[in-house]
């Protein structure tokens, strides 16, 4: 007890004495920066009194934890110390709020480590910035000024145990939040999917600590992992598998496939009409006319990795990480991919994609699908910068000039098109098209109507290419909107768009629907209620091809079969079934958008558990890279090694770094 008492006091002398004030001037401007950018930029969902005191107690116990570390120097060593600590302090908040305007999420490790390779945000990242963004660096100007006023005194170096104390001090705050968050939110840091709870309950730095040392638990399971691993996985899918509707299975049989990722496309702008006309006119046609099966209740299921995301769902029937996207982390697992499942049913596989192969790591990747080529920006003209975009090439001129390409293909082929006009901010498409834009304040949702229509016209010219050059008639085409395009912070011009006083939470959830077609499936087309997610995409397509997937470790269900079960997972914790909505912990009732009753949340209960233990178990299969240790009968595994993407005679002209931006 003495040494504890002893311990502090020599703080308290220091304090006492003026050695400590520009510290705690330092902290506390640091601080209350930290909570006002809390409180401004980012949505947290705060509830009650606990929550509000939690978020302004947070920034304290890393404030005086890495600025304590200053007091290791002295004099004008010491000065310099706290104006690095604090600028690079401060860039990690402005960094996170920047991200957070799009993505509402906050950056993770795997997502400073796709950065290497997506060189910068671009024109994309300029959009989100503000002019009085240089006020969240307002207290590093103030200290400079205190410094060159000579307002700070050249101070020598504290006692070890002076600054030790302080750091203590700082353990203990945080001991105490973390007490406290988990009063109010029970095993938060074993329960959480939403990074918002971690931000709102331990700060922004905490949650950068945190989440270092959650990836370099990562790294080590995969080195820990072996074949026993692979029997819980194994007897889950196959207990919860969905088995093939007679009427559907085959009718596909031997029909080539392609994929069209539509970039951005969410549900809402379907049979919508702007200013009296149609924003996607060729794809209500589709829908009305009954030539596809239309899903108006697919969800997208994307985390971090958004575009890339949602093609390592659609193809491998796996859920994406809960941080950072599976392109870039895991790229070198051992996966069973569409591709290379199908090439056992003997076709041939491609992706298209105007933008260059190394854009999200997708070489590498592709390379553990199993694709057979990679067509990137380097087999189509970008020499004309009109149809230039900063990450690719526009939609029109992209499927105009894939056709040769995708003739030139051995059928039957398994084929993939990466759309990008529809690609946030959602601009530069002015001269290509009649279709005028919004009239709200927010002109990202204006624009958003201008390029949804360009891809549908672009969509349209290709799928009458395709009858043109007679690859339709023997083709089936899944048409898929990827991720969100407009995130939450535009809700207020959503509001004035869809005709509400607000978007809600609920609401929210709701937009996250994204358009799926089958088209010339061979099947009845018409619309189709299911409640679904992206995941339950491929063994749909398989089961319509004809082929069995009772072996593969799939993690979706077929929506046509009988046996689908109507839950949707998504990685912020979420999870929507046909009755219920459980969004960030309140059950809502999907019939009156309502939260129901405490007693009457069992259907939000049961469904939020089925959840978990599917993301649980998917993340173990890629974390662990459990797949190395399991190969179905009948399957032939990848060889990395068999692929190479590079092009002989490249058409491109610009270099491969000009590609930028997340996609």
């Amino acid at each position: 007890m003495n040494f504890v008492k002893n311990f502090f006091k020599t703080q308290f002398e220091d304090l006492r004495t003026g050695k400590l004030t520009f510290f705690f001037i330092v902290v506390g401007l640091f601080w209350v920066k930290t909570y006002a950018v809390y409180v401004s930029e980012f949505e947290l969902g705060i509830q009650n009194f606990m929550q509000h005191f939690l978020l302004f107690l947070n920034p304290l116990s890393s404030a005086l934890l890495f600025f304590a570390i200053a007091l290791f120097w002295k004099g004008k060593g010491r000065n310099a110390a706290f104006l690095v600590i604090n600028f690079l302090m401060s860039f990690l908040l402005y960094a996170n709020v920047v991200y957070y305007r799009f993505f509402n999420d906050f950056i993770t490790v795997p997502v400073l480590l796709q950065a290497k390779t997506n060189n910068g945000l671009g024109s994309s990242a300029l959009e989100l910035l503000r002019p009085w963004d240089i006020l969240y660096f307002l207290d590093f100007f103030i200290i400079i000024g205190l410094m060159l006023f000579k307002k700070v005194k050249v101070q020598e170096k504290l006692r070890f145990r002076s600054v030790m104390a302080l750091m203590t001090s700082a353990v203990l705050i945080f001991l105490l939040n973390l007490g406290l968050a988990n009063i109010d939110r029970p095993e938060l840091l074993t329960r959480s999917f939403d990074r918002n709870y971690l931000v709102k309950y331990l700060g922004m730095n905490n949650f950068t600590i945190y989440d270092v040392i959650q990836n370099s638990k990562t790294s080590a399971k995969r080195a820990l992992a072996d074949s026993n691993e692979v029997s819980e996985v194994e007897n889950y899918v196959k207990a919860n598998k969905a088995d093939p509707n007679p009427e559907y299975f085959g009718k596909a049989k031997g029909k080539n496939v392609i994929y069209i990722s539509m970039e951005s496309l969410q549900s809402f702008v379907i049979d919508r009409d702007l200013n009296g006309e149609e924003i996607t006119p060729f794809l209500n046609s589709l829908i009305d006319d009954k030539e596809a099966i239309y899903f108006d209740n697919l969800f997208h299921q994307t985390g971090q990795g958004k575009t890339s995301d949602a093609e390592f769902i659609m193809e491998n029937s796996l859920y994406p990480l809960p941080q950072g996207a599976v392109f870039m982390t895991h790229a070198n697992n051992t996966y069973q991919s569409s591709p290379a499942i199908l090439k056992g049913e003997g076709y041939s596989s491609a992706v298209f994609h105007g933008n260059y192969k190394t854009f999200w790591n997708r070489s590498e990747m592709y390379r553990s699908m199993g694709y057979d080529q990679f067509f990137d920006a380097t087999y189509y003209d970008m020499s004309k910068p009109e149809e230039q975009l900063p990450y690719g090439l526009k939609d029109k001129p992209f499927f105009e000039e894939s056709i040769p390409l995708l003739k030139s293909m051995k059928q039957p082929f398994y084929s993939k098109f990466i759309s990008l006009s529809n690609h946030f901010p959602f601009d530069r498409h002015e001269e290509d098209t009649d279709f005028g834009q919004g009239d709200t304040k927010d002109g990202v949702v204006n624009r958003y109507f201008q390029t949804a229509h360009y891809m549908d016209e672009a969509l349209e010219d290709f799928v009458n290419d395709l009858k043109e050059n007679g690859l339709y008639d023997n083709t089936m085409i899944v048409l898929y909107g990827d991720h969100y395009g407009i995130s939450e912070n535009h809700n207020k011009a959503m509001a004035e768009v869809l005709g509400k006083e607000e978007i809600t939470d609920f609401d929210n959830a709701q937009l996250q629907r994204v358009p799926l077609l089958i088209l010339n499936s061979g099947a009845e087309g018409g619309v189709n209620h299911t409640y679904s997610g992206q995941i339950d995409v491929r063994p749909t397509v398989f089961h319509l091809l004809g082929i069995d997937t009772t072996d593969y470790m799939s993690f979706g269900q077929d929506m046509l079969s009988k046996e689908h079960k109507q839950i949707v997972p998504f990685r912020n914790g979420d999870v929507i079934t046909d009755k219920y909505s459980d969004i960030k912990g309140v059950c809502y009732n999907n019939e009156t958008g309502e939260p129901v009753d405490e007693a009457d949340t069992k259907g939000c209960d049961e469904a939020s558990k089925e959840a978990n233990k599917r993301l649980e178990l998917s993340d173990k299969v890629v974390y662990e890279d459990l797949l190395r240790f399991y190969t179905p009968d009948g399957f032939k595994p990848i060889d990395r090694s068999d692929y190479n993407y590079n092009n002989p005679n490249p058409k491109s002209t610009q270099e491969s770094d000009s590609a930028q931006t997340e996609q």
